[in-house]
């Protein structure tokens, strides 16, 4: 049985890296930009291949030599990511030619025993066919001349990569058929430790961790099983308010973990806990909340605190106040320098998945709610009495229940939120947010 083959994709910044990745992948998963170095960490996607699919895999720009702080980081990550790979694609920029950096890649390339298949890219401008044959130099024989923005010559690379991937068998394992993804979003404010934890779910130095915020500017993704639960983890740049971003990337980045937020299943919400429970964490959480994500708060950086029973009222207190919405959400602490806590995740992870898609059946969801309501029935509306006909489940993920009842208008959030509490305490649908409509019956 052919297993999925992986091509991780390098260069020095600005050749067109994410540009590739992006037309490869039929998606817009990697930033791209005109500054370079915009993508630091690797990113992952899939693409069309041979009536499969294979694993393209982006990595930040590479630099020899450079003295910036995230350089050697960006070179530990490449040179991970492409000693895993099944083949390499070299990436060179054909407009501006040979430099100095790409003979740098080259000596590093020879020194990992991978595939190399040379690509030279922006070939819709003038002049780059010509120039393309200076790139035999560096040894890595038949170069493909393309132009990712524009998608030409795309043929061609494959036809060099295939027989690099041909052939590929798998481990012997059984292939799992059609299992069903718990999607996690790591979310929260920019440097309260999103890519360690990342780090420590996956045991894996697999993302960019520094103490500058901001280092991950693009949604990083790698799919695990605990338990026969496969969970596909996102790790997103830091979400700032509106107006404290910079122009250029990291606005990119912003919407991005916007859309990786609506996309997942279930979301962690990491806070620091040394600075406490901010307005800002709040905004993110609501974010999620809005959206009908699970949400689970991790209070980061617990081996840190000294005082840590004071610690925990003052966080739950702020969780209370900052949160109302999500008072009843698990809330996690632990320490992703460290690891401890860490392991509580996965149980928790995978029972708030499995709530938020839960079905109730019809007859048990009315006994449910018509002693409900018969227990505290709402406000008269006028001279009209509030009379409960039926409930039926309208959807999941988010649960989702509809009440069709005699009432004109809708009860007070008050009641609602009574309504609210009555099914998550009964379904188990703790961190798991809740719509209720009421139907009233026309005149």
């Amino acid at each position: 049985m052919k297993r999925q083959p992986t091509i991780v994709i390098v260069g020095r910044p600005n050749v067109g890296k994410s540009t590739l990745f992006n037309r490869l992948t039929k998606s817009r998963r990697a930033l791209v930009h005109d500054l370079p170095g915009v993508t630091r960490d690797r990113i992952i996607g899939d693409a069309p291949w041979r009536g499969g699919t294979a694993t393209i895999i982006d990595t930040g720009g590479l630099i020899f030599q450079d003295t910036d702080t995230f350089v050697p980081l960006i070179r530990t990550q490449a040179d991970l990511a492409a000693r895993e790979a099944d083949a390499v694609v070299f990436l060179v920029d054909g407009e501006s030619g040979l430099m100095p950096e790409d003979q740098d890649i080259s000596g590093w390339l020879r020194t990992i025993d991978v595939p190399i298949v040379m690509a030279v890219n922006k070939s819709d401008r003038s002049g780059v066919d010509t120039q393309a044959f200076e790139f035999f130099s560096l040894g890595f024989g038949e170069v493909a001349v393309i132009s990712a923005e524009h998608g030409l010559g795309l043929a061609d690379l494959w036809d060099l990569l295939e027989p690099h991937l041909a052939g590929l068998e798998d481990d012997d394992e059984e292939e799992v058929e059609d299992p069903r993804e718990a999607r996690i979003a790591i979310i929260g404010r920019p440097n309260v430790g999103k890519s360690s934890l990342l780090n420590q779910l996956l045991g894996d130095e697999r993302v960019l961790v520094s103490a500058v915020p901001g280092t991950t500017r693009d949604a990083v993704d790698a799919l695990l099983e605990r338990e026969d639960v496969f969970f596909r983890l996102v790790d997103t740049a830091g979400i700032r308010r509106k107006g404290r971003t910079d122009k250029g990337p990291e606005v990119l980045s912003v919407v991005m973990a916007r859309k990786h937020l609506e996309m997942a299943h279930v979301c962690l919400l990491v806070v620091d806990a040394v600075e406490g429970i901010t307005n800002q964490d709040g905004h993110i959480a609501g974010y999620a909340w809005e959206a009908g994500r699970g949400v689970i708060v991790i209070v980061n950086k617990w081996d840190l605190i000294e005082n840590r029973e004071a610690a925990r009222d003052r966080i739950e207190d702020q969780i209370s106040r900052n949160m109302k919405f999500m008072r009843h959400a698990p809330v996690v602490f632990l320490s992703a320098l460290t690891g401890k806590g860490v392991h509580k995740l996965f149980p928790i992870m995978g029972a708030l998945h499995q709530a938020r898609g839960q079905r109730i059946s019809t007859p048990d969801l009315n006994r449910l709610l018509k002693a409900a309501w018969e227990n505290r029935p709402p406000s008269m509306q006028g001279r009209k009495e509030p009379k409960f006909y039926y409930a039926t489940q309208i959807r999941s993920a988010p649960p989702s229940f509809a009440l069709f009842t005699n009432m004109q208008g809708k009860p007070h959030f008050s009641y609602m939120r009574y309504l609210e509490n009555i099914l998550r305490e009964n379904l188990g649908l703790d961190g798991v947010p809740i719509r209720v409509m009421i139907k009233g019956r026309k005149n």
